[in-house]
């Protein structure tokens, strides 16, 4: 495997008319450094006319290989799929709508080489509608940096830059692309972050809303879960039945109070049962939850079962496809 110093990996659902003049800029910039590298970009089953003009690049140019997912698995599957065949030093990730600019490439590289092993992009001066995009975004990452103390102000921008070490030790599930920088921490990585450039999209419409905030909380409940109880579950669970039997011992105190003073049926009081069933039912339902992504986990790194599956490829060698 013929290692490059630079693999830039760009998920893409339907961006017909931005992936040309994206690759073509990204040419551009790399074509003014000496760095060795690739480019790789993952259609994510685009019902465009996207995987179309990946093969016309493909054919002029050699260092584009674009890669053709079987139908639409979401941009963590995608984002993965590009990663599993990246063979730089350092790895890129991108947007495929052209809001990131290939001319921020060498601030990233010059910033990781300071020392750090991943660099998250800022979009500090960010062009999308502040309600819709820039609200829920910007209350998300709080409530991210809040739980996991990774200190990224802008989590969900696409450009970001890691070493390979750090990159292939981490597993993606679900849509965990958006936590990388928090992966990457547990994972041992120094993180540093550098303001980048953004433009409004030019090309069709985002494929995110303000529904994805409630998403990013759940997937925050995973990633925090994994973070800090993966290898140790009998902290959380057992917390967790602590309380619960606190609880029930309260509710129980209470509903013998209300039968010695109020001379109340303890049979016929719904106190006790609602308390302890509304709990035992909401506990049920967290462990379910978090035990399903343990076994999703095993069950596709126990078999070596990849999230996506590969429809068709360009300008791989036969042993990378």
């Amino acid at each position: 495997m013929d290692k490059k110093d630079i693999s830039i990996v760009i998920p893409c659902f339907n961006e017909e008319q931005s992936i040309k003049p994206l690759v073509e800029g990204i040419l551009d910039v790399m074509s003014r450094h000496s760095w060795t590298y690739e480019i790789i970009a993952v259609d994510d089953g685009s019902t465009d006319g996207t995987w179309q003009q990946m093969k016309t690049l493909a054919e002029k140019h050699d260092s584009f290989r674009p890669i053709l997912l079987r139908r639409n698995f979401g941009q963590t599957p995608a984002l993965a799929a590009g990663l599993d065949k990246a063979t730089g030093v350092r790895i890129i990730t991108m947007d495929g709508d052209l809001q990131n600019d290939p001319e921020d490439i060498p601030l990233l590289v010059n910033k990781l080489d300071e020392g750090y092993d991943m660099v998250s992009g800022w979009r500090k001066d960010r062009k999308d509608p502040y309600m819709s995009r820039r609200f829920p975004s910007m209350l998300a990452n709080r409530l991210i940096q809040k739980v996991t103390n990774v200190a990224v102000t802008d989590l969900g921008c696409g450009l970001k830059i890691y070493r390979r070490e750090i990159i292939q030790d981490i597993k993606l599930y679900g849509e965990l692309h958006r936590f990388l920088p928090v992966l990457a921490k547990w994972a041992g990585a120094r993180i540093g972050e550098v303001p980048v450039r953004h433009h409004p999209r030019q090309f069709g419409q985002s494929k995110y809303g303000i529904s994805r905030t409630i998403r990013v909380v759940l997937d925050l409940i995973t990633v925090t879960f994994l973070m800090n109880f993966a290898t140790t579950p009998l902290r959380i669970f057992g917390g967790i039945g602590f309380w619960s039997i606190i609880f029930g011992l309260f509710a129980g105190i209470v509903t013998v109070i209300m039968r010695l003073v109020e001379y109340q049926t303890m049979n016929r009081n719904p106190l006790l049962l609602i308390s302890v069933g509304a709990i035992i039912v909401g506990i049920q339902f967290i462990l379910m939850g978090l035990l399903g992504e343990i076994n999703i986990r095993t069950w596709y790194e126990s078999q070596s079962k990849p999230i996506y599956l590969v429809r068709e490829t360009r300008n791989f060698d036969e042993t990378d496809a």
